[in-house]
């Protein structure tokens, strides 16, 4: 059984790793088969399970685990939230086949999974590109949508500068409103369990992807922006249970069920998202992800 540490997840690259996910979709894969995330409460914080057998390749199905953790504790101990190991398996046998570093995973299709909603919404010049937060997540979805644009400009927005990358700008100033003003991505990945900015700054062509949480009573985004664009989720049963942007706004009365548009019916052209209207990609992170670039990375690394 191999072993493919973080330098070897994240050779496979952005850009290779968004085609997995829009091969994957494009040859049936569907994400509404993946079981639901199994989370388990410790005193420490939560380990979460996260199976998938999704078939998509002429050559049958595939089937991994990824085992989470998250511990809200780590980051006041210089240590990530989240740790995570993923286990590949051999499709016919279930005979384990390889252990992923999962971390590096979950920071690897992420972005990846956000590039494929968002692609054919992207304008065709080099991007404005707004990051709320400063994590592994923010950076990884830079350089994601850097791998299929250029950017013309890519801003943090965060809590504290002093604690983020240089030329970052303070949420809820003057010069957060600006940069929203002419953003045409906005991507969020923070921890915030409330709205992290007002919608009513953005364009009505704005891109903005949410990915910081999968619990229901948490949210990045407020309902005024999911009243007024289209929203793209990955599997609309899972974002009525886990997306707490979703779940909100709909017990809010600005977003019902009926308008969730889901991320394979965009990614094979079956909705095409109208230009004139904010289009928002909700991911709370799916098993079938993961099982896609794990077994983009065994392949790219024979051995």
């Amino acid at each position: 059984m191999r072993f493919l540490d973080a330098a070897a997840v994240a050779a496979l690259g952005p850009a290779a790793a968004a085609r997995a996910v829009t091969d994957a979709l494009r040859g049936g894969l569907d994400p509404a088969a993946d079981p639901a995330r199994t989370a388990v409460g410790v005193a420490q914080g939560q380990i979460l399970l996260m199976p998938s057998a999704a078939a998509w390749t002429p050559a049958g199905a595939a089937a991994g685990v990824k085992v989470a953790t998250v511990a809200p504790g780590n980051p006041a101990r210089g240590l990530p939230r989240i740790h995570a190991v993923h286990l590949l398996f051999d499709p016919v046998t279930l005979a384990p086949r390889a252990v992923l570093d999962g971390t590096a995973l979950t920071t690897l299709r992420t972005p990846a999974v956000s590039v494929a909603a968002v692609a054919a919404r992207l304008p065709d010049r080099p991007l404005r590109l707004v990051l709320v937060g400063a994590g592994p997540q923010a950076r990884g979805h830079a350089a994601a949508l850097a791998s299929v644009r250029p950017v013309e400009r890519a801003v943090h927005l965060v809590r504290d500068p002093r604690t983020a990358p240089e030329g970052a700008v303070a949420l809820g100033t003057a010069g957060a409103g600006e940069v929203l003003r002419s953003a045409d991505v906005v991507v969020c990945a923070t921890s915030a369990r409330t709205p992290v900015f007002d919608s009513a700054l953005l364009r009505d062509d704005a891109v903005v992807v949410a990915v910081g949480s999968h619990e229901p009573d948490a949210r990045e985004l407020d309902a005024a922006l999911l009243a007024r664009a289209t929203v793209v989720v990955e599997d609309a049963a899972t974002a009525l249970r886990e997306a707490g942007d979703v779940v909100l706004a709909v017990a809010e009365g600005a977003l019902t069920a009926e308008r969730l548009v889901c991320l394979r019916d965009v990614v094979t052209g079956a909705v095409t998202p109208p230009p004139d209207r904010p289009l928002v990609f909700k991911s709370v992170g799916m098993a079938w992800e993961d099982l896609v670039v794990a077994t983009a990375v065994v392949a790219a690394r024979p051995g």
